[in-house]
């Protein structure tokens, strides 16, 4: 399992917490000294690599599944959609361009999906499921997403 822009691993060491072979990545190296360290005290086995995600990519091979949450990057997809193994799913959700008014999250239209974007950005994985709301984060705090789940033909 693959989980692009990680940040702190919280997928990525939920992931090895069910026994998968994970891989966060993320350039932010303070979060991910904080993943291992996670890692180590609740013994899983998970490996984080610092990468820029914006500058040129390793080659990361293929994945069962692929997970990117709150992270978009268009030029990319393209990169993210091909480290999806035959038989593989990309799991990704990210902030919608109504999140603007919202108050807080991304203000930069290149991080914000437009409406009915996403399933678009996960071809040519046929998109198994997809959804767009607006739901509450907390009490004070309403957030605007899309995800999808899609699936490479083996």
């Amino acid at each position: 399992m693959l989980d692009l822009a990680c940040g702190e691993g919280r997928h990525a060491l939920a992931a090895a917490a069910l026994g998968s072979q994970a891989l966060g990545v993320d350039r932010d190296a303070e979060k991910l000294a904080m993943a291992r360290e996670l890692a180590t005290l609740r013994g899983l086995r998970a490996e984080f690599e610092c990468v820029d995600l914006e500058a040129g990519w390793p080659a990361f091979g293929t994945f069962d599944a692929v997970l990117v949450f709150n992270y978009l990057d268009r030029a990319r997809m393209p990169q993210i959609v091909h480290c999806v193994a035959p038989g593989g799913v990309l799991i990704m959700e990210t902030f919608l361009d109504a999140q603007l008014q919202l108050g807080w999250g991304p203000t930069d239209p290149a991080h914000l999906l437009r409406p009915g974007e996403l399933s678009d950005l996960a071809r040519p994985l046929d998109v198994i499921h997809g959804r767009e709301v607006l739901e509450p984060v907390d009490a004070e705090r309403w957030r605007a997403v899309a995800s999808v789940v899609a699936r490479r033909h083996q």
